[in-house]
């Protein structure tokens, strides 16, 4: 029997803002001392009462409009109860019945295919306090809190089970992830806990159209963990179907040193946290004055800004996509292109060569260094200047890559680095012909292949004189230099053996290949 994949997720996105949710407290516990950034409020002290942090409301409304959400005039906090030891109050302030908003979606575009994905609701609520677990010199563990955290806003995205496929399900999450970098509402760091994901996941025969029971998947902290992680709880539930049994509703944590999940505890129903109305805190009344306001200040989001570079560069759609997806990325290229005042073919060519550098060498760089293009000692400046450089036949393009490459690490200008290093292209004749001769000499099987017939066997002459002139002579001419050279062989029979410049032929060329592979 074949399956198919059901996928809904869970993402909790911490509101970049200067307070927390509902008190005073700086937000910015990441680099803070621990437990200074607490108060009556965070610690859940008797007496002490909570107010609502109206940003973080603003940041909500706002990805909620970003997603076509309907916004709700009348909402609400809730006390979710549950008794985890990170949770200082014994309860979390959060949204139930009456979320922020509702019935939004999101476009996402797989194998070519697009598909909108509905997002079930948007609500608000408070982050808990973080666990720290230690081990004890008898070998035992145990834990510390940190309250910093607590009470950081947490906005919750909610998708419907619409997802089909691990594959399907990352390429949501990166999508959100833009929306949100793009609209400044958080810094949708995974690493540091910013964005987090929780996934729902089941199986059912292909053609079915009821839910069968699901997991909850947790722990995963970047975008390929949430794809493996689903990859293997699928096939997981697979298995146990097949093999006779029934899965389980819990919540299962991915290992990633081990790529598989295991169980951590039953997967609680809404009743189980028993809801009700949080007291302490008044209704939200949702003025439409204040929605219309938000909207008209939304930013130009990754799918406008995609389709304006290709109207406005002449890119590839491809190229505008992977350069928009991270605001960041799509600042500096825009920032580089800002450097010079061209416009028409020119400028299609000029868009063209600062997006592959970024999407190609400067990205395996950052890639390397696991950092992001804000991080980078590469100015959109000193990006442009490389280009000029190459486009001027100052630097081969093999050379720039090594030019760029020691921008990454010293932040220096590529023109100071290729006067400095002495990087500057070849374009002698004369100095070229030289290694030319050298390469030719020094390879009679290449020639030999040449001569019988394989013209690819320039390339790698091409290679070697490359390699003599450390990347520095000119392509082009060097090319043309080895095509004179082997081709001068095919009218001289009778080469003098004194002369660098004349080179054997192919039958002296093959004899030279037998003699060595004569037996002894």
């Amino acid at each position: 029997m074949e399956y198919e994949t059901v996928i809904g997720l869970e993402v909790h996105v911490q509101l970049q803002t200067q307070s927390k949710m509902f008190c005073a407290c700086r937000a910015d516990y990441q680099t803070a001392p621990v437990n200074s950034r607490v108060c009556p409020v965070c610690l859940g002290l008797p007496g002490a009462l909570p107010v609502i942090n109206r940003k973080a409301v603003e940041h909500t409304i706002m990805t909620s409009l970003a997603l076509g959400c309907r916004i709700l005039e009348g909402s609400k906090f809730d006390r979710k109860n549950y008794p985890y030891p990170d949770l200082m109050k014994g309860y979390q302030i959060s949204q139930y019945d009456l979320p922020l908003a509702v019935d939004g979606h999101l476009e996402i575009e797989v194998d070519d295919q697009r598909r909108d994905i509905a997002i079930e609701r948007v609500h608000l609520e408070e982050d808990v306090a973080k666990l720290q677990h230690f081990p004890s010199a008898r070998g035992e563990s145990y834990s510390l809190v940190d309250v910093n955290r607590s009470g950081v806003p947490l906005m919750e995205v909610v998708s419907c089970p619409d997802l089909r496929s691990p594959e399907e399900a990352r390429t949501y999450l990166t999508s959100l992830h833009s929306i949100l970098q793009y609209l400044g509402v958080s810094t949708a760091n995974m690493q540091d806990g910013s964005f987090r994901c929780d996934a729902n996941i089941s199986i059912r025969p292909v053609g079915a159209t009821g839910y069968s029971t699901r997991t909850e998947v947790k722990n995963m902290n970047s975008f390929r963990s949430v794809f493996l992680a689903l990859q293997h709880e699928a096939e997981r539930q697979r298995r146990v179907v097949e093999d006779g049994g029934q899965v389980t509703q819990e919540t299962r944590g991915w290992i990633e040193e081990r790529n598989v999940t295991i169980s951590q505890r039953s997967k609680e129903y809404a009743h189980d946290y028993r809801y009700f109305p949080e007291p302490d805190l008044p209704p939200l009344a949702i003025d439409q004055a204040w929605v219309d306001e938000i909207r008209a200040r939304l930013p130009e989001l990754a799918m406008q800004r995609k389709s304006r570079l290709v109207e406005m560069y002449g890119i590839p759609e491809y190229d505008a996509r992977l350069l928009t997806n991270s605001k960041a990325t799509a600042d500096y290229f825009e920032d580089a292109l800002g450097q010079k005042q061209l416009s028409g073919v020119a400028l299609e060519r000029f868009a063209k060569a600062v997006g592959n550098w970024i999407l190609g060498d400067l990205s395996r760089l950052m890639n390397l260094e696991n950092m992001d293009i804000s991080g980078v000692r590469v100015t959109p400046k000193h990006l442009v200047q490389l280009v000029d450089l190459v486009d001027a036949g100052s630097i081969s393009v093999t050379v720039a890559k090594t030019v760029l490459e020691e921008a990454f690490s010293s932040g220096d200008a590529p023109a100071r680095i290729v006067k400095a290093k002495g990087y500057t292209q070849i374009n002698d004749s004369s100095a070229i012909q030289s290694a030319v001769a050298d390469a030719i000499a020094a390879n009679p099987k290449a020639v030999a292949d040449y001569l019988g017939g394989k013209d690819t066997a320039t390339r790698f002459l091409v290679g070697q004189v490359m390699k003599i002139t450390r990347g520095q002579a000119n392509p082009e001419l060097v090319n043309q230099l080895v095509r004179e050279g082997l081709e001068a062989l095919k009218t001289d029979s009778s080469p003098s053996p004194g002369d660098r410049r004349n080179i054997p032929s192919a039958t002296a060329a093959q004899g030279e290949e037998n003699r060595e592979f004569t037996p002894r």
